[in-house]
């Protein structure tokens, strides 16, 4: 047979769906495995689903030998030791200007660390997040290749065509930038995307719990949603969620899902990475910390006995208002989560010297991956406005318009604590939007506590320079 035009190694399901991909769009494709029914797995679903150029290969050897030179190698296999792993298999086997490129969702540091180590060996390596799940990987993801821009340009043809199409924007991916620039990238994708996931599920749990709304009228609350400027893939897919019933059993299959969100990381390195660089980032971290009691349901059936009693008002809701009121506050807050990561990224690319381009990233979110929504076509034209934005709550845009929803924003918080209903992530959205839209905040005490027990100092308004006070002393003597 003729030489491939680039291997995949790691066939489950996104490595499986990937592979036919990139053999779709008409290039031959070799794959590797170590459990080698997968290998067969891939040969067979490429022969039903279109007779795809897709050739499998049951060793490392005779997988990289397939491939044309300079080689390509995608690995789609478990962050961490696995990827260590499948690198040193390959490696045996590549020649010096061959290229790895890790497509999963790993720490950024470890990507850099294994650029410099390929390095040494004369092999090229990319760090590559790949946004969009299954269905993603298969018709077209966000792609983030970020590492050797060598490395992207062997690639650039390929990645341009298995990318999801936008028709006004283009092909969802670019190169974002040197080393692991790339799986940063992706993991703050997956921390604004836990928040986007946790808003909508307050949303959910507002018009359920305090507007006692059905399944049925969820699914047309959120379907009609999807028409307008929260037209998105998560809205999308909540709306359906609603509409489908239990094939098992009676009634709507989401009230029978357990209350315990599972989590893979990517979250919790990027709430990790904002206090690292201190972002204030408190509507991905809310996300966290619910995942974080949800997953201590056995404690919560337990208090829910303790804290036994009727927490609504008892007050009549008119629906209507409710649901206007609820969307506002959900766009409002869907503002200030993808402000908060954008702000992460600026603030790592600067201490990286990386210079990432957040419109341009704007512009890969919009297709393919799971973030997609009509909303990111106007964060990329507020960056394109000002790439140096401070924030995008001070976009002109999107400040009116969080002006605009404030009060709806206000009465779905205010309702949801007189209920007894927690919404973490939009009380957390708003009490960001009210710091930072604030000229003082109540910092000058603490700083001033921070003096009195610490002797840490303190600037002042009135005049430069760094003071400390005896407020102990004067303090005693004022009460003698």
């Amino acid at each position: 047979m003729a030489l491939t035009r680039i291997g995949l190694a790691g066939l489950a399901v996104m490595g499986q769906n990937l592979a036919l991909n990139i053999a779709e769009k008409g290039f031959p494709i070799s794959v590797y495995n170590r459990t080698t029914s997968k290998v067969d797995e891939t040969v067979q679903r490429a022969k039903v689903e279109g007779n795809l150029p897709v050739y499998g290969f049951h060793d490392p050897a005779s997988f990289v030998s397939s491939i044309q030179k300079p080689r390509v190698v995608i690995m789609l296999v478990k962050a961490g030791a696995p990827v260590d792993q499948t690198i040193a298999t390959l490696a045996a086997h590549l020649e010096q200007g061959d290229c790895i490129i890790d497509g999963g969702n790993e720490w950024y540091e470890n990507t850099e660390r294994r650029e410099k180590a390929m390095e040494e060996h004369g092999l090229l390596y990319l760090g590559m997040g790949v946004s969009g799940g299954e269905e993603g990987a298969r018709n077209g993801p966000s792609l983030m290749p970020g590492g050797s821009f060598e490395a992207y340009k062997y690639i650039e043809d390929i990645l341009l065509k298995v990318a999801a199409q936008v028709p006004d924007s283009g092909p969802c991916v670019t190169y974002i930038g040197k080393g692991g620039s790339g799986n940063f990238v992706k993991m703050v994708h997956n921390g604004i995307e836990y928040g986007d996931m946790q808003l909508i599920a307050e949303a959910y749990d507002v018009l359920k719990s305090v507007g006692k709304l059905t399944n049925s009228e969820l699914q047309q609350v959120f379907s009609e949603w999807n028409k307008g400027e929260l037209l998105s893939f998560l809205i999308e897919i909540t709306a359906d969620i609603f509409g489908i019933k239990d094939e098992q059993g009676e009634g709507y299959l989401v009230d029978k899902v357990l209350d315990k969100t599972g989590m893979k990381g990517t979250g919790k390195w990027t709430v990790q990475q904002a206090a690292e660089l201190s972002v204030a980032a408190p509507t991905i971290e809310a996300s966290l910390d619910s995942r974080f009691l949800s997953g201590l349901k056995d404690e919560r059936v337990e208090a829910s006995k303790i804290f036994q009693g009727d927490y609504s008002t008892g007050l009549p809701v008119d629906k209507a208002q409710l649901i206007e009121d609820v969307r506002q506050a959900l766009y409002a807050s869907k503002i200030c989560s993808y402000a908060q990561g954008m702000n992460i990224i600026k603030a790592k690319s600067s201490e990286k010297g990386w210079g990432l381009n957040l419109g341009e990233l704007a512009r890969i979110w919009k297709g393919g991956c799971i973030i997609r929504a009509i909303f990111l076509d106007r964060i990329k034209k507020a960056y394109d406005r000002n790439p140096n934005l401070a924030n995008l709550l001070v976009d002109p845009e999107f400040a009116q318009e969080i002006m605009d929803r404030q009060a709806a924003w206000r009465r779905v918080v205010c309702l949801a604590i007189n209920n007894g209903v927690s919404t973490p992530g939009m009380s957390a959205s708003l009490a960001y939007f009210d710091s930072y839209r604030r000229d003082r905040l109540p910092a000058n005490l603490v700083q001033a506590q921070r003096d009195y027990f610490g002797a840490h100092t303190y600037e002042r308004v009135d005049m430069s320079g760094s003071y400390h006070t005896e407020w102990f002393k004067i303090a005693r003597n004022s009460k003698i």
